[in-house]
């Protein structure tokens, strides 16, 4: 695996962990966050609404002048 053995792994594995320990809480509840939210957005799909608004007095105002 690209010429690092197990033992390179750990080190790199560790290395993070030592910079990063303070942020992977934050990365771990912002991936699940992210997770829940694409699941939830195949099963509850809303449909988008195409039909066309009234036009409002300014609307007709506007393709008057």
């Amino acid at each position: 695996m690209f010429g690092l053995g197990l033992g390179e792994l750990f080190v790199v594995l560790v290395i993070v962990l030592i910079l990063f320990s303070s942020r992977i809480p934050t990365i771990g509840e912002n991936l699940g966050k992210g997770v829940r939210r694409f699941r939830k957005g195949l099963y509850h799909s809303e449909e988008i609404d195409i039909t066309p608004k009234e036009p409002t007095k300014e609307d007709r105002d506007r393709r008057k002048s």
